[in-house]
């Protein structure tokens, strides 16, 4: 089911209604696309970036205002008319349904006429940028999985090309690995646990070519990509019998046995109730959940760093086509005090000097006891 934020603009009430353009005359005029949902741990992060960027810039005029935004997703500030829409394609993800949801979007934003547009996440950008590619409307992505040459949107990293730029993802994959086993110097067999979807597919062939390279210092026993609840589950129970570690990518488009979609944190919690073994994630997002570490690839960051692209685009006259597209570095290294108790680890990880930040809460348990 389409979030009633995104039914609310394919219908074009609000801001994204036919009066916009009088209301918000003199003013830059912008659209947010988020691939994914209000919902998506991951989609919190990056909102959060996105939004405190926009008041930093004084597109918003205050963390009243803010606060709004977050809640409606749309707002008529002193210097800006903003709107946001989602595209649910976590949940929504058949070709028909990305489909439908492309065209709605993009109908909605050639209602809008924005001066800037700002594609979160790969969907958005594969999907929506191309419709404006060499057209006099700039765009700025956030959120890409690897490099973001893959969708033909830009010319090089150093030299975009074209009216497409933006920051993406560089997943830190290996360095969470390293720290895991600084923490853990024992891991030497790991796995990869993902759902088959076009961030969990980056990420686990970012993670076979780490292997092939030799930069990572495990064996990895075996990588499950699979759409199927089913499957997913007794490969984890299987691979917990071989493997010192798993490295928990996304699981946000598992299907039942009757093809219904099945919440992250209800997997989750599946996981973490039967599967005791030390984890990673890669991003904050999953330490939150209930896995028990990572070196974040930071959502806010993303969001942040996307919006400050955008001003020197609106409030400074850059070009977009001669804007480096870049990854923002790190964040920090997380780990979830409550998974290193229900491990036995829990002195080991409090002790630790490698631990930047702690997250004290099993969000995917407290949804899903």
């Amino acid at each position: 089911m389409l979030t009633r934020a995104f039914a609310l603009a394919v219908l074009g009430l609000g801001l994204l209604g036919p009066s916009a353009h009088a209301a918000g005359a003199g003013k830059h005029r912008i659209v947010i696309v988020s691939s994914y949902h209000r919902e998506y741990l991951w989609s919190q992060d990056t909102a959060a970036g996105v939004n405190a960027g926009l008041l930093e810039a004084g597109w918003l005029d205050s963390e009243e205002q803010e606060a709004r935004f977050a809640r409606e997703d749309e707002v008529e500030s002193s210097r800006a008319v903003i709107a946001k829409l989602w595209m649910d394609t976590k949940r929504a993800n058949s070709r028909a349904q990305i489909a439908q949801a492309v065209a709605k979007v993009v109908a909605r934003i050639d209602a809008f006429g924005p001066d800037l547009l700002l594609l979160g996440d790969d969907n958005a950008t594969r999907y929506i940028a191309g419709n404006y590619l060499d057209t006099r409307l700039p765009v700025v992505f956030w959120g890409v999985n690897g490099s973001p040459t893959k969708y033909d949107l830009i010319d090089s990293m150093d030299r975009p090309g074209h009216n497409v730029t933006g920051v993406y993802q560089a997943g830190y994959l290996k360095e969470g690995v390293q720290w895991l086993r600084k923490l853990l110097p024992g891991i030497n067999r790991m796995a990869v646990l993902s759902d088959d979807s076009p961030t969990g597919r980056a990420k686990a062939k970012d993670l076979q070519r780490l292997v092939r390279d030799g930069e990572l210092p495990v064996h990895l026993v075996a990588t499950v990509v699979t759409n199927s609840l089913q499957t997913w589950q007794a490969r984890a129970m299987d691979l917990a019998q071989q493997v010192d570690a798993f490295f928990v990518l996304n699981h946000n488009t598992l299907k039942d046995e009757q093809g219904n979609s099945v919440d992250q944190l209800e997997v989750g919690a599946w996981y973490l109730n039967n599967v005791r073994k030390p984890d990673l994630g890669h991003e904050r997002q999953f330490v939150v959940e209930g896995v028990l570490c990572a070196v974040d690839d930071s959502g806010f960051k993303q969001g942040h760093e996307a919006v400050r692209m955008a001003r020197r685009i609106l409030d400074g006259g850059e070009d977009p086509a001669a804007m480096a597209v870049y990854a923002p570095s790190r964040g920090e290294f997380v780990v979830n005090l409550e998974r290193a108790r229900m491990l036995g680890l829990e002195m080991l990880v409090a002790a630790s000097p490698l631990v930047e930040a702690r997250i004290e809460r099993l969000l995917a348990l407290q949804r899903h006891p």
